[in-house]
């Protein structure tokens, strides 16, 4: 484009976020230009700047800067490793969802100096689905259940399902110390930042948002507790922040972990974020059978080695 677009936005993409709406119709534009743009306010909807995570609401003007679009040539290679392991992960499918088991260590999307997420890669493994998009997202370090819809109905009933807070989401994570088994809710309120570079960074604040949930412990260990964790909000790191305000780091939290336990653990192996989405649960199925939707992931041989060698302790 030689000028500026303004775009209306019709009510098909009502609800989708307007970064997965610019890289749907930039084809052949990197994703970190447009990163760049959003984060520089180049792109404004109804006259004002938006972050990536903005849901655009039909009728919206979206203003569309100039910008060189490469139409030549195919999509960029995705090496045989990430596509076979997500092939190995599908947990669930039917015809408006499918579920995988999202390997720790792979971005739920690209950006940020990272060419192809999750999301992209499906794209180009299944080229017969003609829409793909994240329910969710779970940080790139997180592993577990991971909702793509394949139908824009789908993802608009499941996003109304999870504003109403009825889809479950439970986690397991080791973490330093004894958890306290008397302790099975943390509610303060957490403040998200966003660092120049783009980086996430969560701390509870008065000032922040309402952010709760639910641990219970799973197996107490000599020096850590294996826990699980229900987050009934959803921040931006909440369980990892929570954990952190309850003197109960993450082992593996690169960013709000001890250092030192952290240290010690890569010795004996752990070398990830040791947090895992092991469930998930969506009530009434969108089939009209009204059954739910329960599904499983298991923990990463990784982590699993791990929890047997605490339980020969």
């Amino acid at each position: 484009m030689e000028k500026v677009e303004l775009v209306e936005v019709d009510a098909e993409y009502a609800g989708q976020r307007i970064d997965n709406y610019l890289i749907a119709r930039l084809k052949g534009v990197p994703k970190s230009r447009i990163y760049r743009i959003l984060r520089k306010g180049e792109v404004r909807a109804n006259g004002g700047r938006v972050k990536p995570h903005y849901r655009l609401q039909a009728g919206d003007q979206v203003r569309i800067p100039p910008i060189r679009v490469s139409r030549s040539g195919p999509d960029l290679p995705i090496g045989h490793s990430f596509t076979r392991k997500l092939e190995q992960s599908v947990l669930y499918e039917d015809t408006g969802l499918l579920i995988i088991n999202k390997p720790s260590g792979l971005a739920v999307h690209g950006g940020s100096g990272i060419s192809h997420g999750v999301i992209e890669t499906l794209r180009q493994m299944r080229p017969h689905d003609r829409f793909l998009e994240l329910v969710h997202r779970l940080d790139r370090e997180t592993s577990g259940c991971l909702l793509i819809a394949k139908k824009r109905s789908r993802l608009r009933a499941i996003h109304a399902q999870i504003r109403n807070h009825e889809v479950e989401k439970t986690y397991v994570a080791l973490v330093c110390g004894h958890w306290a088994k008397r302790r099975i809710l943390v509610q303060v309120p957490i403040k998200k930042n966003e660092l120049r570079s783009g980086e996430r960074i969560s701390r509870v604040a008065a000032d922040g948002k309402s952010a709760i949930t639910r641990f219970k412990v799973l197996q107490y260990f000599p020096d850590h507790t294996l826990i699980e964790a229900v987050p009934v909000t959803g921040r931006t790191h909440q369980i990892r922040v929570h954990a952190q305000y309850a003197g109960h780091p993450i082992v593996g939290d690169d960013r709000y972990g001890d250092h030192e336990v952290n240290k010690l653990m890569r010795k004996r192996g752990v070398k990830r974020l040791f947090l895992h989405a092991s469930r998930i649960r969506i009530p009434n199925n969108i089939r009209g059978t009204g059954s739910e939707i329960r599904v499983c992931a298991p923990l990463d041989k990784a982590l699993q080695v791990v929890i047997d060698r605490e339980l020969q302790e």
